[in-house]
């Protein structure tokens, strides 16, 4: 794996090319986090960021909406390579208690949509007083679901990217640019 502002990236067997730069992310990530803060200044909500692929955002998020709050994090998983394998599987759970807490889920990225959705029925079962749902990048072409996410960074076409703790089966995490899968 490369880790270069080339405009393209090689990752395993792949090849990735430029498609949102470093600069464009933090913009849109202090966009989301004015937004936030606005909403949840007096609140102190709970952040919970989706392991692995929403490290990276949840860190810049947290700091860009500039509030008092908690960091929780879960990871689910349903991707298996490049696609989704349409099951839902948490591999590590959540303690936090969130009766009455307003929460606001961090995801990478939402394209069925399946997994947040079922995320976020067993966070109903807990109670809180709210749950907004963010993500950075939606596939709104393979979206499946009826519920609405409260803010998303960008909209993409329905293709494969990297960076910004994205991956590649483990590789590309640590690109600070997202790269889309290069057509041949």
């Amino acid at each position: 794996m490369q880790n270069t502002m080339s405009d393209i990236v090689q990752a395993h067997d792949l090849s990735f090319q430029l498609y949102i730069s470093e600069e464009d992310i933090q913009r849109r990530v202090r966009e989301i986090g004015q937004a936030l803060a606005a909403k949840f200044r007096e609140d102190y909500p709970v952040f919970i960021g989706v392991l692995n692929g929403a490290f990276m955002f949840t860190a810049d998020l947290v700091r860009a909406t500039n509030i008092q709050c908690e960091v929780a994090f879960t990871r689910l998983s349903s991707y298996q390579g490049t696609s989704s394998t349409g099951h839902v599987n948490t591999l590590i759970g959540l303690d936090a208690d969130l009766k009455g807490r307003h929460v606001i889920v961090v995801e990478d990225i939402v394209d069925t949509g399946g997994t947040l959705h079922q995320f976020k029925q067993t966070l109903s079962e807990k109670e809180p007083a709210s749950i907004t749902l963010v993500g950075f990048l939606m596939k709104p072409e393979v979206f499946k679901n009826r519920f609405k996410v409260d803010h998303v960074g960008y909209e993409i076409p329905n293709k494969f990217v990297i960076g910004y703790g994205l991956d590649y089966n483990g590789a590309g995490r640590q690109l600070s640019n997202i790269y889309q899968l290069k057509e041949d």
